[in-house]
C-alpha cells in the first residue's frame, strides 16, 4: 500500500491537463458518519437521520445511493458506491444497501474523526487498484429534488477536477439562512463556475442577509469532486499527521469484497477535522498550491439539517402545513408534524410549530428555534437519559428488540430474531434473564446445554452463564425477555463468538 500512496501523491497534475482524452472513472463516495442530533427525537446517536425515511419512502442513505443512476457523459461511472460510516452503523448501512440491490463497498471507521479522514480513506481505497478515479463525495443525509441538474453540475465539476482542481458544488441562496456555511465567489470560469475566494462559517442573521444581498456568496452544499491522488496530495501538505495516520490505518486494514475496516490504532492517531477546515479553507489563500473551484448547483438541494429545513423541502397544503404519518390539521398554519410511533397526532390552531412524536419522546418547538435542539440533546445526554442515544425499538443485524418497560432492577424487552439468525455467544456480569417464546422456535445455548423451545415455553439464564439465542426456523422468532439485576445497560455484554464480527 505504501508504494501506491507514494505514486498517487507524486502524480503530475500538469500531465493530466495535457491529456484531453483522459476520462478517469467517477466513484461516488457517500459520507455517512454523522449523528444528526438536530433532527431529534427521530434521529438518535445509534440510528441517525441518514438511516431514516425523513422524506419519501426510502431512507436518506438509500436515496443518496441512487443519486448517480442515469448519469450521462464521457465519464465511466463506477457501478457501486463507496460508503464511509461508523462501526455502530455498519450493519444498518449494509442492510439498507441490500434492500435496494446496491453492492456498496463500505469503509468502516473505527472511531468518528469527521469528514476529512473519511474522504482520505476513500481516496486511498480508490488508488489501491492502480487507478486514479475522480471522487464524487456527498453527504448521506441531504435531499436533492432535480437529479438531472445535479448530474449536469457534477459533469462540469469533474471536468475541472480532471485538470487538477479541488471542486465543491455551491448553491445560489434562496434566502438568508444562518444554518449553512457560505462560499465567497472569486473569478469567473467556464460553465458558470467560479474560483473559491474563501469559505465562511455559519453567519449571524444580519451578516447572512448581507451575503445574500451582495450576490457574491453561495451556500456550501458539502458535495466535493476531486481526483483521488489530488486529495491525497492536499491532505499530505495541509494535514500531514492526518495523512500519515490514514495511510497506516488503510495499509493494515482488514479487507473483504464488501467492506474495509481500517486498523484502529493507526486511525485513532488522526486528528478530527472536516473537509472544509482541513483543506477547502486553504484554497483561497494567495499562496495556495491547489486550485479551488465552486460549480453552481440549482437542483432543489437541502441539507435537511433541521426540522425547519425538512419543512422547507416538503410539499405543503394550502395553509403551509406538512406532515408524515397519522396527522390531522385543524386551523393550523406553517406547521410541520410527524407521527413516528403510529399514534394520531392532531394539531389545532398551531402556527409556525414543529411537532414530532415517537414511541418515547415528543418534541414541540417554534420553527425559528430549531437550532436549539442540538443543545437540548446535549442536556439530555448529560442527564444520562436513554432518549439521546437510542429509540425504544433498536435494530440489530439479527433482527430487533423493543424495550417495553423498565424500572428499578428490571427491564422487559420484546426480541425478534429473523429466520437463520442468531445472537452472539455471550454472558452478563450484572443481570439474569428469563425468556418466554411467543411465536416461532428458539434454539437456546445455556452453559453446556443446548435445547429447543416452542411457543409458550420458557427458560432462565442465570447471571454469569454463557448463552446464545438462535432461530433455526423459517418464520421470525419472537420472545419476551425479562432482565433482572443491579445494572441493565447494553454495555454489560461480554461476547465470545459472533457471526457479525462484533466484539465485547
Amino acid at each position: 500500500m505504501g508504494k501506491v500512496t507514494a505514486a498517487a501523491a507524486a502524480m503530475d497534475v500538469e500531465a493530466t491537463q495535457q491529456n484531453a482524452l483522459d476520462f478517469p472513472p467517477l466513484v461516488q463516495v457517500i459520507l455517512a458518519g454523522g449523528a444528526g442530533t438536530r433532527l431529534w427525537p427521530v434521529s438518535r446517536e445509534q440510528f441517525p437521520k441518514q438511516l431514516i425515511d425523513v422524506i419519501g419512502n426510502q431512507t436518506l442513505l438509500q436515496s443518496t445511493m441512487g443519486r448517480m443512476a442515469g448519469f450521462e457523459g464521457p465519464w465511466d461511472i463506477a457501478a457501486d458506491p463507496v460508503v464511509v460510516c461508523g462501526a455502530e452503523h455498519y450493519f444498518a448501512t449494509y442492510e439498507q444497501a441490500r434492500e435496494i440491490g446496491v453492492n456498496a463497498r463500505i469503509i468502516v471507521e473505527p472511531a468518528r474523526r469527521d469528514t476529512a479522514p473519511a474522504l482520505t480513506l476513500a481516496a486511498l481505497n480508490a488508488c489501491a487498484g492502480g487507478e486514479d478515479a475522480i471522487l464524487v463525495a456527498m453527504p448521506a443525509d441531504h435531499a436533492i429534488a432535480n437529479l438531472e441538474a445535479l448530474h449536469h453540475a457534477i459533469d462540469s465539476a469533474a471536468a475541472h477536477a480532471q485538470k487538477g482542481a479541488i471542486v465543491t458544488l455551491g448553491v445560489p441562496p434562496e434566502r438568508a439562512d444562518t444554518g449553512f456555511g457560505y462560499i465567497r465567489l472569486g473569478g469567473v470560469l467556464q460553465d458558470g463556475a467560479r474560483r473559491i475566494e474563501r469559505f465562511v462559517e455559519k453567519p449571524a442573521a444580519e451578516l447572512a442577509a448581507q451575503y445574500v444581498e451582495s450576490g457574491n456568496y453561495w451556500w456550501n452544499s458539502g458535495i466535493f469532486v476531486v481526483r483521488a491522488s489530488r486529495w491525497l496530495s492536499a491532505i499530505e501538505q495541509f494535514q500531514p499527521e492526518m495523512h500519515a495516520a490514514c495511510v497506516e490505518a488503510y495499509r493494515d486494514a482488514k479487507k473483504t469484497d464488501e467492506c474495509v475496516i481500517p486498523e484502529a490504532a493507526g486511525f485513532l492517531r488522526s486528528p478530527s477535522d472536516s473537509i472544509d477546515y482541513a483543506v477547502m479553507e486553504q484554497l483561497g489563500k494567495p499562496d495556495a498550491a491547489f486550485a479551488g473551484v465552486v460549480v453552481p448547483l440549482e437542483a432543489g438541494w437541502s441539507d435537511l439539517g433541521s426540522w425547519d429545513a425538512v419543512w422547507h423541502a416538503m410539499e405543503k397544503d394550502e395553509c403551509g402545513n406538512a406532515s408524515n404519518g397519522r396527522v390531522l390539521f385543524e386551523g393550523a398554519t406553517a406547521t410541520y408534524a410527524r407521527s413516528q410511533g403510529g399514534r394520531l397526532l392532531a394539531c389545532v390552531g398551531t402556527n409556525n410549530l414543529i411537532v414530532i412524536e415517537t414511541d418515547d419522546a415528543v418534541l414541540v418547538a417554534d420553527r425559528s428555534h430549531v437550532e436549539d435542539i442540538k443543545g437540548l440533546v446535549s442536556r439530555i445526554r448529560r442527564e444520562k437519559s436513554p432518549e439521546a442515544d437510542a429509540h425504544r425499538k433498536v435494530r440489530r443485524p439479527w433482527g430487533f428488540y423493543d424495550s417495553v418497560d423498565h424500572g428499578d432492577r428490571f427491564q422487559v424487552k420484546r426480541i425478534v430474531v429473523m429466520p437463520g439468525a442468531r445472537l452472539s455467544l455471550q454472558m452478563h456480569h450484572h443481570r439474569a434473564e428469563h425468556w418466554v417464546v411467543v411465536s416461532g422456535t428458539a434454539l437456546v445455548t445455556r452453559g453446556e446445554e443446548q435445547f429447543l423451545l416452542g411457543e409458550n415455553e420458557s427458560t432462565y439464564i442465570p447471571l454469569g452463564v454463557h448463552h446464545r439465542l438462535e432461530n433455526p426456523g423459517r418464520v421470525p422468532l419472537q420472545i419476551i425477555e425479562v432482565q433482572s439485576g443491579t445494572y441493565l445497560g447494553e454495555d454489560d455484554i461480554v461476547r465470545f463468538d459472533d457471526k457479525y464480527g462484533r466484539c465485547s
